[in-house]
């Protein structure tokens, strides 16, 4: 089916398949859904089988009680679709699914590309952005939309000034996230990470990896991909002028480097 819901580990994941050729998953941010990959879906669907979904609390795909692993999902989704293996791309909390997954199914990742990630369980110590306090503020008192806007500013707008990103991205970005915050209002599930986390199991990852990062994103990215690159053994980096959603921000800019890298792999 080009579109639908699939019952996995007790969720009902709501998916969309488009293209033929080599499978291409991805995998959406903590503040967006599946649609951040408007720009991507179609374009690379002329040449791969593109497939995107919603994790658990995003977009359609409803939460439920109960502990999951992320990466357990998206392999109850690739067996659902029938895909043998998979390049796999992941955006910030994405990125971290689609490493877990490449760590413990590496007979069905070809490749992994983390855009704007880092592995669970890398330590920095990092300064919170500035909007921090009023935002967990505005949270705690069920001001969502507030609580939107402000993450639009750290994540979108990045180390720059607010505002600086066109208003439909930001706009996008703040609705697909408010659908994120009313479903973690709710309390239902509990994601869990690997133990030990994929940060202590690098040296494990064979497969081709390509790290996308953001030069205005939070500092943390920029460390996680030191450390991506110094501890995974074939990869390649790429920076470009965007926060934290590239795809979104630059989407031609994009392109072209997934495209690039991904030929090099045929």
């Amino acid at each position: 089916m080009p579109e639908g819901f699939a019952d996995i580990n007790g969720a009902k994941i709501y998916y969309e398949v488009e293209g033929a050729g080599h499978p291409l998953v991805m995998i959406h941010a903590g503040i967006a859904n599946n649609q951040m990959w408007d720009d991507q879906f179609h374009e690379f669907a002329q040449q791969y089988r593109v497939v995107r979904y919603d994790m658990r609390g995003y977009g359609q795909t409803a939460p439920v009680e109960g502990e999951f692993y992320g990466h357990e999902d998206l392999y109850g989704l690739v067996q659902f679709l029938n895909i043998d293996k998979a390049y796999v791309m992941g955006c910030s909390k994405g990125g971290g699914v689609a490493m877990n997954f490449t760590l413990e199914y590496p007979n069905l990742s070809a490749a992994l590309i983390m855009v704007c990630s880092g592995p669970a369980g890398f330590d920095f110590d990092e300064i919170p952005p500035p909007q921090w306090d009023e935002l967990v503020t505005a949270f705690r008192a069920g001001d969502l939309e507030k609580t939107a806007r402000l993450e639009t500013e750290v994540w979108v707008d990045g180390t720059r000034p607010p505002n600086s990103v066109d208003a439909t991205v930001r706009d996008k970005v703040t609705a697909m996230n408010l659908i994120a915050l009313k479903n973690e209002k709710l309390g239902l599930g509990k994601a869990m990470e690997l133990d030990p986390p994929s940060a202590k199991r690098l040296s494990e990852i064979h497969v081709p990896t390509l790290l996308i990062v953001g030069e205005y994103d939070e500092p943390y990215s920029k460390a996680a991909a030191d450390y991506m690159e110094a501890n995974i053994a074939n990869t390649k980096r790429v920076l470009l002028p965007t926060g934290h959603l590239p795809s979104m921000e630059r989407p031609a800019e994009f392109n072209a480097v997934v495209r690039e890298f991904l030929s090099g792999l045929a």
